[in-house]
């Protein structure tokens, strides 16, 4: 599996290769948050903001969570760059088994948190319909890290069509579910027959298609996998402690990243509702368009993760300083693309979601602040990734750390409230947060893959 030496255009093609698929099943992810979004959007301003507080409360959770998760993803590229394909199945087992241990263990505190909320003194008109969301939103987490977990064995062995199969299936699935559940089955036509008798569900309706979609996706991995050979015998399918504990090792810094960076966009949120909820309705919207775009970026880091690893796992320095390097470059030109259509078409892009009237002023100089860090965005996702890669996870949590709250929170808190520039203020915050981490990722891996890259189970 370890690859040969490639030219520049030659590796970029072979990036793109494997980035196009994994990208199209990120975005087909961000995708079915943003039909949310958009339906749930068309039942009310105060449905709109309860999904976005919840939203904000699950992806700081699960966030973590997948970040564990990727803990695997680099032992698997290395393995398979080692052509030891037997090994990686086994991985496959053990990220299976911590996926399952961890997303029982943290959607918990997902349907918990809202009813003892009240009893802390937190209290505001959504939070009946934020419990409501979460109590069914919640137990989808198990099933999401288990299809992340068989997302990067399908990566690692670049059988990545089956990720595209998902991702359209659930989304067409999820579109259809959406409308149905939020809205009753009284929208169908007649004859539709017993789905007209589905009671209008509002945002219970919407936590429940999604949940429905995450069992869809993994089913379809599971599958494909299931047809995957394995020479050299059959793995182990038992747990192993050394290699759990070494998952760990290497996910818990990636959870505490991913924590950090979501942790901000989510208190960026209670920060807009503090403003009001047509400022977190605002915050919303903008965030769903530039959640979409950074997909695209993660499937180019998680492409150049596989491509460094595997080069890595072949003790191919050179290779992997190349690969790395040509992902930081594409998504950096992919993601000048999206800031130069969220720059052009900031009002279509707000009606498109069904925004209401009243938030649409809101959301506009939003999506102009977005167009700004697009590139930083860009830069900092693809660097997680192809650092995650050459097996270095911590340096990327405390560039995260330090650039989100020791720069990006004090510009956030000094321009939206300090100054009165309101949420505006707080997304130029998250702006500055981002290319601040952008600039040490980057440096970093410059520094890194100039000496030798040696594999994690060396």
């Amino acid at each position: 599996m370890s690859p040969p030496r490639y030219s520049r255009r030659t590796e970029l093609r072979e990036l793109w290769k494997l980035a196009l698929p994994i990208a199209i099943a990120h975005a087909g992810q961000s995708l079915m948050g943003v039909v949310d979004t958009a339906v749930v959007g068309r039942a009310g301003t105060e449905a709109l903001a309860a999904v976005a507080l919840s939203n904000a409360v699950f992806f700081a959770v699960s966030s973590f969570a997948i970040g564990l998760m990727m803990g695997v993803d680099p032992l698997l590229s290395q393995a398979f760059g080692a052509r030891n394909t037997s090994r990686a199945r086994a991985l496959l087992w053990q990220g299976s088994y911590l996926a399952v241990g961890a997303g029982l263990l943290l959607a918990v505190p997902l349907a918990v948190m809202p009813r003892l909320m009240p009893h802390l003194g937190v209290d505001f008109s959504e939070l009946p319909l934020v419990r409501d969301y979460l109590t069914w939103r919640a137990p989808s987490l198990p099933l999401l890290l288990l299809f992340i977990t068989a997302r990067a064995y399908l990566q690692s062995v670049a059988r990545t069509s089956a990720l595209v199969v998902a991702t359209v299936v659930a989304n067409v699935f999820n579109l259809g579910a959406d409308i149905l559940l939020v809205f009753g089955g009284e929208v169908l036509p007649a004859g539709f027959g017993p789905l007209r008798a589905i009671p209008a569900l509002g945002v219970k309706g919407s936590a429940l298609a999604t949940l429905l979609c995450a069992g869809l996706q993994w089913g379809v991995v599971a599958l494909a996998i299931h047809y995957v050979r394995v020479p050299g015998g059959k793995p182990s399918v038992r747990p192993v402690k050394a290699d759990l504990l070494q998952a760990l090792r290497v996910g818990l810094p990636i959870g505490l990243h991913l924590a950090a960076e979501v942790g901000v966009f989510a208190l960026a949120g209670v920060l807009a509702r503090a403003l009001g909820p047509e400022s977190i309705s605002a915050h919303q919207i903008a965030l769903s368009y530039g959640s979409l775009s950074f997909t695209v970026a993660m499937g180019i880091g998680n492409a150049g993760s596989v491509r460094v690893g595997w080069a890595v796992g072949a003790h191919d320095t050179p290779l992997a300083r190349l690969s790395g390097f040509m992902a930081f470059a594409s998504g950096a030109v992919f993601m000048a693309l999206c800031a130069l259509t969220f720059a052009l078409f900031p009002l279509p892009l707000a009606r498109l979601m069904g925004t209401p009237e009243e938030v649409i002023p809101m959301v506009v100089p939003l999506l102009m602040v977005c167009a700004v860090f697009q590139v930083s965005d860009g830069i900092q996702g693809v660097g997680a990734g192809v650092l995650g890669g050459a097996g270095d996870t911590r340096f990327t949590f405390v560039a995260n750390l330090v650039g989100h709250y020791a720069v990006g929170l004090p510009v956030a808190l000094l321009l939206g409230f300090g100054l009165g520039y309101g949420v505006t203020g707080i997304w130029w915050g998250l702006c500055a947060g981002l290319t601040a981490v952008a600039v040490a990722l980057i440096w970093r891996f410059q520094k890194l893959s100039a000496g030798t890259l040696r594999p994690l189970e060396a």
